[in-house]
């Protein structure tokens, strides 16, 4: 069963982890100034009834969001094809394109296709819930809402958002690095790091390439070991992908990317 967060009001798909821990001080770092705060969390807010909108907008501005409202879910079928976003709250009952039908899209485009979806609506029925978290909902509010059930939801989803941008969100990084090649060790320097990858200035290397990569985390001094692919080469710069990370090195990257704590 779908686990409660207010009775009657709003629930989570079965196995998922709200994650409601407070992650307003969120930071990445810069090798020459430290850690700085990371942008503001961006979320589109797809619904059709105006006052509804302008209280969601207002509400999640007021906790530090940036908002995208959008009264027309076939715009909104533009723009999750056009820029990503951390979180999606989305209304079913809309003209034009039903908001399950906006959901299938969201869970096609290759911007938005894990961005957490959080349903906003009049009804009430489970077959309405389970149809939504078929879809890959994460949340589902009953209407009629108000400020605090809004801010009540924002604070509980907003870590499990944050958790899902840190999959896609680059940090600078430029620390030493090794690409072992087969039997070439290449020498290079990298500069960004994510969850799932990074860019480095490393010479001769080809796209398709696999290689495995040691480097050294600032602050931290942790020693990382991965895998990783060649998915593009450019002038100077070169974007691997990580194809093998251990536990304990992709906690160290998760803790460096996000900083959660000071």
């Amino acid at each position: 069963m779908p686990q409660a967060i207010w009775p009657a009001l709003a629930v989570s798909p079965p196995g998922f982890k709200n994650l409601s821990t407070d992650f307003s001080r969120v930071y990445t770092f810069d090798p020459k100034g430290g850690f700085t705060r990371m942008a503001s969390l961006k979320i589109l807010v797809v619904e059709d009834d105006i006052p509804s909108l302008e209280l969601m907008a207002e509400v999640f501005t007021s906790l530090q969001a940036e908002v995208r409202p959008v009264s027309d879910s076939e715009k909104a079928a533009t723009l999750i094809n056009q820029e990503r976003f951390d979180g999606i709250f989305l209304d079913l009952e809309m003209p034009h394109l039903h908001g399950f039908d906006l959901a299938r899209l969201i869970r096609k485009s290759s911007w938005n296709k894990s961005t957490p979806i959080i349903i906003v609506t009049g009804r009430d029925d489970r077959q309405a819930m389970q149809t939504a978290f078929t879809l890959g909902a994460t949340f589902f509010l009953q209407k009629p809402v108000d400020r605090q059930k809004l801010g009540s939801l924002f604070r509980s989803v907003r870590g499990g958002l944050l958790e899902n941008r840190r999959r896609h969100v680059r940090v600078p990084l430029q620390t030493a690095v090794i690409c072992d090649v087969g039997p070439r060790k290449v020498h290079g320097v990298t500069w960004n790091l994510s969850l799932g990858g990074m860019q480095v200035e490393a010479g001769n290397l080809q796209p398709g390439d696999t290689a495995r990569l040691s480097f050294r985390l600032p602050v931290s001094d942790v020693n990382i070991d991965v895998a990783g692919t060649v998915v593009w080469v450019g002038e100077k710069r070169q974007g691997i992908q990580f194809t093998e990370v251990s536990a304990q090195s992709q906690q160290s990257i998760r803790e460096f990317v996000a900083a959660v704590e000071e």
